[in-house]
């Protein structure tokens, strides 16, 4: 069983950078791979970015290709999302995920283990 904790949330503007963090406690990080998610309000838990297990395959939603970036740090048992020129529309609440499951890393039912979240608000 893996503990997730995220950090690096906040308020910036448009066009702004932020770089989330996710960090593992308790299991054998490397034996996971790791997505993050974001929940905006009224709206369902979307997938937005994933790495395997060595980091050496990648997967992005469409509407963050070119502008996030997932990498791992498997000997700090941490998972970053370094997002750049950020949008109104990237205002969530973002999760990093843990599964053993390596055919579906974009599906949010795979994933087992869940961090508790951190905001990200992008004003206009």
């Amino acid at each position: 069983q893996v503990q997730l904790a995220e950090s690096g949330g906040g308020l910036v503007q448009a066009g702004d950078s932020l770089r989330l963090s996710c960090t593992a406690s308790e299991g054998t990080f490397s034996s996971y791979n790791m997505g993050w998610f974001r929940q905006a309000p009224g709206k369902e838990r979307e997938f937005v970015a994933a790495i395997t297990r060595s980091g050496g395959r990648t997967y992005y939603v469409d509407s963050v290709k070119g502008r996030f970036t997932i990498s791992r740090d498997n000997a700090k048992n941490t998972v970053y999302l370094q997002m750049n020129s950020l949008k109104p529309e990237d205002t969530a609440v973002y999760y990093c995920a843990a599964t053993t499951d390596s055919f579906a890393v974009m599906t949010r039912l795979n994933y087992s283990y869940w961090g508790q979240g951190t905001q990200v608000t992008v004003s206009s």
